[in-house]
């Protein structure tokens, strides 16, 4: 049974600390029933920029950025102790059966079903959102670069502060996530949260404990 989807941002293959955090997935892995997605990072921005420069049909360029998701997939894979790359969900089952840690490689699946719109409204979010629901998991969680969804302060001399629950209406104008997002994630039924993947002990908590610091989305 897989309980926890985790997204792990592209954002984060930037970061010192992603060594850190594949580790500690590694470790909560074997309390946890666990499956990675991987964002897209620099490997889709490589087709944004190719996208920017020579205008590429939809299409072309929705099929590139998954293939770019299933490299940084092939990446997390490596760097995760006992992490083990897997096309399909009855795979990634198998793999948690043996204690060790799928990354799901999303390009096949979404091939086979074609579940969702191709064009960049579209990104590893919604897609997460989406295996979650077709995994039965019990929760998402996506790791980010940034700490939570920020809602502006009615106060000018105020910070923005950190929203520490948000609804659907909330995070469809975010763009923490991307524009398909809260309508994918509406429809799963799934407890969610953004959680700063710099801090890999947040994530600890947050399996352990059942919260943490970072914004939990109400779907």
């Amino acid at each position: 049974m897989i309980e926890t989807v985790i997204k792990v941002g592209g954002s984060l293959g930037e970061s010192h600390q992603l060594p850190e955090l594949l580790q500690k997935i590694s470790e909560l892995s074997l309390r946890h029933k666990t499956l990675i997605i991987p964002g897209g990072g620099a490997f889709a921005n490589a087709v944004r920029d190719y996208d920017s420069r020579f205008g590429l049909d939809a299409d072309v360029s929705h099929w590139m950025s998954i293939m770019g998701m299933d490299q940084f997939g092939h990446l997390l894979a490596s760097l995760i102790p006992n992490g083990i790359p897997v096309r399909k969900l009855a795979a990634a089952r198998e793999v948690l059966e043996i204690g060790r840690v799928p990354v799901m490689l999303t390009y096949d699946l979404l091939r086979q079903t074609d579940a969702l719109p191709r064009n960049w409204d579209v990104t590893s979010d919604s897609i997460a959102a989406w295996i979650a629901k077709l995994a039965e998991a019990r929760q998402l969680v996506l790791l980010k670069s940034v700490d939570g969804i920020f809602q502006e302060s009615s106060d000018a001399n105020k910070r923005n502060e950190l929203a520490e629950v948000v609804n659907m209406s909330m995070l469809s104008k975010s763009q923490v996530v991307d524009r398909c997002f809260a309508s994918t994630f509406e429809k799963t039924n799934l407890a969610g949260w953004l959680v700063n993947g710099k801090h890999p002990e947040r994530l600890e908590q947050l399996l352990d404990q059942g919260a943490t610091y970072g914004t939990r989305l109400l779907p």
